[in-house]
């Protein structure tokens, strides 16, 4: 039987360290991590691809502000939307391409995803996730003035925003049935739009989801077997950028715990994608592998990559 295999590409995958983030340059780095999923394929994996859209959504919350005096701002939830049809629009052309190449006949397709949060989710009244572009103290004052809120950092100030914990993939059966037709599906890029259920209606909200914490709850809703987190570093480290780093090739669930629970995974970087590997475990997970972006296929062949097994 084919296992399920849900594909997470961090945030900056499409555009690399030092590179201008233009349309030509997200296209050729889709397309090479695009040849390594397809070997993938070729090895009968089933794959669901999810994306960050951390560079793509804040250039279009940076447009919102260069045009507001011309166009009405669209909300968040509308520009993470924006942001997961134009990324999965590439994910899928690229992907299209190489199967194409590899003489694959199968059907890729993007499904803009909402996932349910709760509306009682503590972020809510304490918004601290960063978003966008910086921002000088004047347009800091006028985005205060149009009801934003904003943190000052190091070099100016930032857009914070609610990030509650998912509960729930809305389209996750859809998704399910078109995984178990054999179907290649983008979903959940940018982590979703969040939504709460107000008496049985869904009403999106001001907030982002993390992309990894909602690629768990997907894996979940499809059964899958291996959750594949792929990030910028070849593996996680203990003491990372410290003298005394260490990577870790293998390890299993509850020495995991151990380390999450003393505190080597920050909030900031590796946090949220060791939780997303504890509960996919927790749930009946076979295998997390956290690994570099530009290599899906040496990572599930066990080259590289840190492997994360329940026992």
């Amino acid at each position: 039987m084919k296992k399920k295999v849900i594909i997470a590409l961090g945030g900056n995958a499409l555009i690399k360290k030092n590179q201008k983030g233009n349309i030509y340059e997200q296209f050729a780095n889709t397309r090479t991590i695009s040849e390594s999923i397809v070997k993938m394929i070729k090895e009968n994996y089933k794959v669901v691809i999810t994306h960050g859209n951390g560079p793509q959504v804040g250039s279009i919350l940076l447009q919102n502000n260069a045009a507001r005096d011309e166009l009405p701002p669209m909300p968040l939830g509308i520009c993470v939307a924006e942001s997961e049809g134009l990324i999965g629009y590439m994910i899928q052309q690229c992907m299209y391409n190489e199967l194409m190449k590899s003489k694959i006949e199968k059907d890729v397709v993007t499904l803009i995803t909402q996932v349910l949060v709760d509306k009682n989710d503590s972020s809510f009244s304490n918004p601290i996730k960063p978003i966008g572009p910086l921002f000088n103290k004047f347009e800091a004052k006028e985005l205060i003035e149009d009801g934003y809120k904003v943190k000052k950092i190091t070099n100016g100030w930032r857009i914070v925003v609610p990030s509650p914990d998912p509960i729930k993939i809305i389209e996750g059966e859809i998704i399910k049935k078109l995984v178990d037709e054999d179907i290649i599906i983008i979903a959940a890029g940018g982590g979703g739009m969040p939504v709460v259920n107000n008496n049985s209606k869904l009403d999106g909200v001001e907030a982002v989801v993390d992309k990894d914490l909602a690629s768990e709850r997907l894996a979940e809703s499809i059964g899958a077997d291996i959750l594949m987190i792929l990030t910028n570093v070849d593996r996680v480290y203990l003491n990372y950028n410290k003298s005394n780093q260490k990577g870790i090739d293998r390890i299993n669930l509850i020495q995991l715990k151990k380390y999450y629970k003393y505190g080597h995974f920050p909030d900031g970087s590796m946090g949220p994608k060791i939780l997303a590997a504890i509960r996919f475990l927790e749930y009946g997970g076979e295998k997390v592998i956290i690994s570099n972006v530009d290599q899906a296929w040496e990572s599930i062949s066990g080259k590289i990559g840190t492997h994360i097994i329940k026992n």
